[in-house]
């Protein structure tokens, strides 16, 4: 495969699940929650080298200045006008690029272990994309996960497989059959594709979507590196996301398999399990001190926490706010009034 890659930041979403860190002006992807990099650097620093382009992010006006001040020089913005999920976002970025330009799409708030797993895949995506296929990265399950979509692996072709389909977040039984079969992957949202290729696509299964995208970005504004699409033409699209609007609907639609040590880091309980635990599965971030306690996460910026005879318990504490949780319902987090802004 000879051109380059082209790196797609996502920096849509709140990360509310992740209250009290992750707030609307200072949202989860620009956190520093594994390591010294935020999650978004750390995304970006995955994508550079001699086979990527400059990336182009695409975040929203609230976050621009975040996002510029931990993005490389040669970043290009595009500015949603507002938030309409994964298919119009990935749309504006396609097309501002060349139609023959191959698109690596990735979430800016994701965590992958192994690196050069993600380069390979990449590279094998990036060979399907370029023959027409519109190209998913497929992440190796390991255990039953109620929380991801599925892909169920088809035939195989030259590089990886056909999609046979996709699949809904399933309840816990499918999951433990979707696991014991062997032929099922987790959709983690990580995408290949040409941007024309793309294009061609949404405009056979969301005609409306791709002529409000044209619209907009053909009347939008460029301004030294940030390209700011028109926003009444952008306001008319309904939002939805890749999944539905073009990859569950395309014929072209591929997978290349990969373990890579992946974590969409969506719930505190996520993020515990990304970290480093001690032998009793504790994991402190900040001043803390534990009695007999298993499987708990302490994370405090400031004030010391003290927990004794605790399990499966999650403590955040971020500035005036306080959070404790239980691991297992660490995914209602969202629902609290604070994490919302009410």
């Amino acid at each position: 495969m000879t051109g380059l890659i082209h790196p797609v930041i996502l920096c849509g979403g709140s990360g509310t699940r992740l209250w009290p860190r992750s707030r609307p002006e200072r949202p989860k992807p620009f956190l520093s929650l594994l390591g010294e990099r935020s999650l978004f650097e750390a995304t970006l620093a995955r994508c550079t080298g001699a086979r990527f382009a400059p990336p182009v992010v695409v975040a929203g006006a609230h976050h621009l200045d975040l996002a510029e001040d931990q993005g490389p020089p040669d970043m290009r913005i595009v500015v949603e006008p507002e938030g309409r999920n994964t298919a119009p976002a990935i749309a504006l970025a396609a097309a501002r690029l060349p139609a023959d330009a191959i698109m690596l799409v990735c979430p800016s708030d994701h965590h992958i272990a192994d690196t050069a797993a993600f380069h390979a895949a990449a590279e094998a995506a990036a060979a399907l994309a370029s023959e027409g296929h519109l190209v998913a990265f497929a992440i190796t399950p390991d255990r039953p996960e109620t929380g991801y979509g599925y892909i169920e692996r088809g035939e195989p072709i030259d590089g990886g497989y056909r999609v046979a389909r996709f699949v809904e977040k399933p309840d816990a039984a499918r999951a433990r059959e979707f696991l014991a079969a062997g032929t099922f992957a987790w959709n983690g949202g990580i995408f290949a594709f040409g941007a024309g290729a793309f294009l061609a696509e949404l405009e056979h299964h969301r005609p409306a979507m791709a002529h409000a995208i044209r619209e907009s970005v053909a009347q939008g504004s460029e301004e030294g590196r940030r390209f700011q699409p028109e926003a009444t033409a952008f306001a008319a699209i309904k939002a939805e996301s890749v999944d539905y609007a073009v990859m569950e609907n395309t014929r072209r639609a591929a997978m290349v398999p990969v373990e890579m040590g992946w974590s969409d880091i969506g719930t505190w309980a996520a993020l515990r399990a990304a970290r480093q635990a001690d032998a009793a599965g504790n994991v402190v971030r900040g001043k803390a001190e534990l009695i007999e306690c298993r499987n708990v996460m302490v994370d405090s910026d400031g004030p010391r926490v003290s927990c004794i005879g605790l399990d499966d318990v999650i403590v955040v504490v971020d500035g005036d706010e306080v959070l404790v949780a239980r691991a297992d319902g660490a995914q209602m987090v969202g629902k609290l009034g604070g994490a919302s802004g009410r």
